[in-house]
């Protein structure tokens, strides 16, 4: 039997709002990445491209104190990402 398509998240739109917020508070991809513990390439691609962050950066992109990202709207994420294994 065939498994059943499970839609993945789109994460533009918290790649977007990453990226406004590390630029409205002057922070550099680099300095970033450091307190994310990845790459800078990586930060780039989920800010850029929308990749699919790791549940250790998303997670931690709620230290980095960006008091204006929407993290309601990611509050589901955990769920979303644990059943689309």
């Amino acid at each position: 039997m065939a498994k059943r398509p499970v839609p993945l998240y789109d994460f533009k739109a918290f790649g977007a709002a990453i990226k406004a917020a590390r630029n409205e508070y002057g922070e550099s991809r680099k300095k970033v990445s450091d307190e994310l513990y990845i790459s800078p390439r990586y930060l780039a691609n989920i800010e850029n491209k929308g990749q699919q962050p790791s549940l250790r950066s998303l997670f931690g992109a709620k230290k980095l104190h960006f008091h204006k990202l929407p993290y309601n709207h990611f509050q589901r994420l955990p769920v979303l990402l644990v059943h689309s294994e």
